[in-house]
């Protein structure tokens, strides 16, 4: 199911009654609902309109999202009572793609996904998509550099990771604006462990290695960088990860499927 919502006023995560952050997360369950006013990261009255001011910060660059299909993706998140595993993930690639088109233009976006929702999403706002062949991440992502190669040509590329509800647009301008000065760079994520994001001054400077301690695999080549860009630096992988992007904000996409019900997580 594709969750299209248009949230009515603000929305904030509560903590067993107290909002979220106040209280610490770790070390017992915790109880997450929704309430009335305000965390959801883009939450307004209007329909999806993401691409009406594309800009001219980021406008050079492409973008490659790969985005596995909502059958597979998440295996290590456990989503809460009434909330399916492939619904959330859905909706969190949902609220990357849209915070990536808020300041691209959307025909430099290339999204690798077999998954049928998410490639219509994509289409409706004229973005390219490309089948995954099934052959991992790494292989989708090496699909959509050739995609930006064959045809845009040279020029800043980047591979954004799909499963970052929390991500603010000007975090990622903020993010670019300093990849391009430097010929390859990548960010890790807030675990220092893992890529968010991997940048090159052209598709043939990009060399995905994504995967387990894939930022010691990235600096081999790239230029670290450790930006403070929390919204970024949140890629969704488990509950707790889930946790810290609903502390900073998440798009409403996520937003909606987690409000369906009120919900535990350990």
């Amino acid at each position: 199911m594709v969750y299209v919502v248009s949230l009515v006023g603000r929305r904030q995560l509560m903590i067993a009654g107290a909002p979220l952050g106040t209280r610490p997360l770790a070390g017992l369950p915790a109880v997450i609902f929704l309430a009335a006013a305000g965390r959801c990261r883009d939450a307004h009255d209007a329909t999806d309109t993401i691409n009406e001011m594309p800009s001219p910060n980021i406008g050079p660059w492409r973008l490659v999202v790969p985005v596995k299909c909502q059958g597979t993706a998440k295996s290590r998140l456990n989503p809460p009572a009434g909330v399916t595993r492939a619904d959330l993930a859905h909706a969190i690639a949902l609220d990357t793609i849209t915070a990536a088109l808020a300041g691209l233009q959307p025909h430099h976006l290339v999204v690798v996904t077999s998954d049928e929702h998410t490639a219509t999403f994509v289409r409706d706002r004229c973005g390219m998509v490309l089948p995954d062949q099934g052959d991992g991440l790494n292989s989708a992502i090496r699909q959509g550099i050739r995609q930006v190669e064959r045809a845009l040509g040279p020029g800043l590329t980047a591979v954004l990771l799909g499963d970052i509800p929390s991500l603010k647009p000007p975090d990622l301008i903020d993010a670019l604006s300093v990849c391009a000065s430097h010929r390859r760079a990548f960010v890790p994520d807030a675990s220092g462990k893992g890529t968010v994001l991997l940048a090159g001054q052209t598709p043939g400077d990009l060399d995905p290695r994504f995967g387990p301690d894939s930022a010691r695999e990235h600096s081999l080549r790239c230029v670290r960088l450790d930006l403070d860009l929390a919204s970024l630096r949140t890629d969704v992988d488990d509950n707790l990860a889930l946790r810290r992007a609903i502390a900073i904000g998440v798009g409403r996409h996520t937003a909606a499927v987690l409000g369906l019900a009120q919900f535990s997580m350990d």
